[in-house]
């Protein structure tokens, strides 16, 4: 099928291009990029006119439930989701159940998706064996089976010696490892940040050193064995100085953080909102003006949302007692835009966080406006004022601390593979 969006505004980071410009899908990729493309017989033409027309996003860090946790999340529920915020392409960890540490489960996960058919799943495996950090998983295994990284997520490796041969034998079948850069100890039993908020509720902290100690660990490593290493979601001012310096250094690490480690403080929890328990935890006004800074100077090379869906009566609990995790798939790109509004980032960049960028650290197809290159291409009404409003989610995880907030951009259609997979007004 052909498609021509006409006349919108084109932003892509891969090649630099910010112009007013139409668009030609043919088939499952993009045909042309410029002005005046005279539409082909028998395309349809969306008029994209005020509308930004954007590389579709590729979100690095998600867990979609399936299998085992359906009663959160299925990979069909996810990925529709993940298409109405504008997400293409979605890397999903492997604690599920069973966890995702051989090819059985990597294949079981990629047909789910195919009989989705809304957003491209790629897999992270298991770093270890159940998650267990004792055993090395089978990395070769997983990635014939279609895993693209490997990540212990929400049990990071606790073993340094484990980690230093995992980023060794991953690199030996180009898989990324994306590590949750936490030393537990220090977290203890911890459930939100540690500072003021945390004395005031009653609530036992979790010391941003717990974060800053884990992502030490893990640069010692890079900068003693070698290889890369990818931070996942960093919440801490020091963390954001840690990568900031080991880059400068020349060590092959890069970093992501999320839309709610910018756009919140420690100071959402108060009243014992337990949609703002999410791990790390939000923290200071400090840390997330080193949080915007990092991504602005490109120490945090991804915005990515940890989407991390649970079913209420996970949430409506005491706060001690409630899971962690933020649903992020539908805010990640309002959020986002609300970085460029208050002129932290320009749109370029911002853009370029969810697509080119995460596209080169992965190793993944998208990403690119370039003609030849997949037609995973987003639609957004930048300027249109929204409120979140949970109830009205695809996803099954209603866990959100931005509800009630009003925010700006929406996104009007999404294509995957030159599919129209989702458009705002049903069509």
């Amino acid at each position: 099928m052909k498609w021509l969006v006409s006349s919108g505004r084109i932003i892509d980071p891969a090649s630099g291009r910010d112009e007013k410009a139409d668009l030609l899908i043919d088939g499952e990729n993009i045909a042309a990029l410029g002005p005046g493309i005279t539409p082909p017989r028998g395309a349809k033409v969306i008029d994209g006119k005020g509308f930004l027309v954007l590389p579709g996003f590729i979100d690095m860090h998600c867990h979609l439930r399936e299998p085992g946790f359906e009663y959160k999340e299925t990979i069909a529920s996810g990925t529709a989701a993940a298409v109405k915020g504008g997400i293409t392409s979605v890397m999903c960890m492997a604690n599920t159940e069973p966890v995702n540490d051989c090819a059985a489960v990597t294949s079981y996960i990629l047909e789910r998706a195919a009989e989705a058919g809304l957003a491209r799943v790629y897999p992270i495996g298991a770093v270890s064996r159940g998650l267990k950090g004792e055993v090395l998983s089978e990395m070769g295994e997983l990635a014939d089976a279609g895993c693209v990284a490997v990540s212990d997520d929400g049990n990071p490796v606790r073993g340094g010696e484990i980690l230093r041969r995992a980023i060794r034998y991953a690199s030996a079948f180009g898989l990324l490892v994306i590590d949750h850069a936490e030393d537990l100890e220090i977290t203890g039993e911890g459930v939100m940040h540690e500072g003021s908020v945390s004395t005031l509720l009653g609530l036992e902290g979790i010391p941003a050193a717990a974060e800053v100690a884990g992502i030490a660990r893990d640069l010692a490593l890079i900068r003693e064995f070698g290889g890369r290493i990818h931070i996942a979601h960093v919440s801490t001012r020091a963390g954001v100085d840690l990568i900031r310096k080991a880059r400068e250094e020349g060590l092959r690490v890069t970093a992501e953080t999320c839309p709610h480690f910018f756009s919140l403080t420690h100071e959402a929890v108060i009243g014992y909102n337990t949609n703002s328990k999410v791990k790390p935890p939000l923290r200071s006004a400090e840390d997330v003006e080193a949080v915007v800074s990092g991504l602005a100077d490109g120490t945090i090379d991804v915005i990515a949302t940890d989407h991390a869906p649970h079913h209420r009566d996970e949430k409506e609990v005491e706060f001690d007692l409630a899971a962690f995790g933020i649903s992020g798939f539908e805010t990640g790109l309002s959020l986002t835009l609300e970085l460029v509004r208050k002129g932290h980032l320009g749109l370029m960049e911002a853009v370029g966080k969810w697509t080119s960028n995460p596209a080169r650290i992965a190793g993944l197809p998208g990403g690119s406006l370039a003609g030849g290159r997949p037609a995973d291409i987003i639609l957004v009404d930048q300027e249109r004022e929204w409120t979140v409003d949970p109830a009205r989610f695809l996803s099954r995880g209603k866990n959100t601390p931005f509800a009630g907030m009003k925010v700006h951009g929406e996104v009007v259609a999404t294509f995957v593979g030159g599919r129209m997979v989702y458009h705002r007004d049903g069509g």
